[in-house]
């Protein structure tokens, strides 16, 4: 074979080294590429996955300020009622609210019982009765929201309930309820209801004693119930203050809505034996509701200890400082 014919050859196997050589390079080069590929598919892959596994995941359930969903029996609340208008509507707003949760933390202690904590609750006059009509002509006045929300933000630094109280005037108890919706779809805020402040024209507060009767309140309740439900919230508190029989009329049609607590709360002011007799007389069914006292700094003559308080039988479910 001569020299020309030699690299004629050589030239052929070199070509044909470099062709394989490319035909592996891109065979790796698309093998990369489609592990890249794939990583990739799979890295967004997993992050969608994650995702999707977040988003199927349901999220926790809300608690109450100290744990747990169930406010009674699993807790016995003790409250201070009030509002920042005026000392005299009560201890809640004698003070800075800040100042009235501190001291409250420390009236409370005494009721925890083994097996049974304390949950402090500030029971803010979220609509306050008034003598004279007022624009709306109802004889109450709403409380502001930023007044609403100042006692909230109290409550929460201190691991406490907040209670709107509604004194409606001529308003009924149902509308005044969902004017509060925004608060009492939060899982820490619950309701009460103030018969004594519930007229009809032409009665006028403070010259007759107003009243409700079991239908306004089941109404109210099973409105509270279906925000349970709707929400997923914790149990609500709902109270109904009566210091006479005729204050929750046909009260034996009460009913105990799900996710609702209903606590009748003993109201009045007097000695102790007159607070003990009635709170016995206003205590006689446990069927459908739970039991509450009020107690007056002021007004009762010689204030009941925690331990008095304590000694009546069925024991308070709820304990209202005024």
């Amino acid at each position: 074979m001569d020299d020309k014919a030699r690299r004629r050859r050589r030239a052929e196997t070199r070509r044909a080294v470099y062709r394989r050589r490319r035909i592996v390079a891109a065979g790796i080069a698309g093998l990369v590429l489609a592990l890249l590929v794939a990583g990739g598919m799979l890295a967004f892959g997993g992050a969608d996955g994650d995702a999707e596994g977040d988003a199927q995941s349901p999220p926790k359930p809300p608690v109450l300020p100290r744990g747990g969903r169930t406010v009674l029996p699993d807790f016995r609340v003790v409250a201070y009622y009030g509002a920042p208008q005026d000392d005299e509507l009560g201890i809640l707003g004698i003070g800075p609210p800040a100042r009235a949760a501190r001291r409250l933390e420390r009236q409370a202690r005494p009721y925890a019982r083994p097996g049974r904590p304390v949950l402090p609750a500030l029971e803010l006059i979220a609509a306050i009765v008034t003598s004279e009509a007022g624009d709306g002509g109802d004889h109450s006045m709403r409380q502001s929201a930023a007044v609403i929300d100042r006692y909230l933000r109290v409550a929460r630094r201190h691991h406490m309930l907040l209670l709107l109280d509604i004194q409606p005037g001529y308003a009924p108890f149902l509308q005044e309820a969902k004017a509060l919706e925004r608060w009492l779809k939060e899982p820490d805020v619950g309701l009460a209801l103030d018969p004594e402040w519930s007229m009809k024209p032409p009665q006028l507060p403070a010259q007759e004693i107003g009243s409700t009767d079991a239908a306004t309140v089941n109404e109210v309740s099973r409105y509270l119930s279906t925000l349970v439900y709707s929400h997923d919230l914790p149990q609500k508190l709902l109270v109904v203050h009566r210091f006479t029989r005729e204050m929750i009329e046909n009260e034996d049609a009460l009913k105990r809505n799900p996710g609702v607590a209903l606590v009748v709360n003993v109201d009045g002011f007097g000695d102790r034996p007159n607070k003990i007799s009635k709170y016995r007389e206003f205590t006689r069914d446990l069927r459908r509701r739970y039991n509450g006292l009020k107690l007056f700094f002021h007004e009762d003559v010689n204030l009941m200890s925690p331990r008095q308080v304590l000694r009546l039988r069925p024991q308070p479910d709820l304990v209202v400082y005024e």
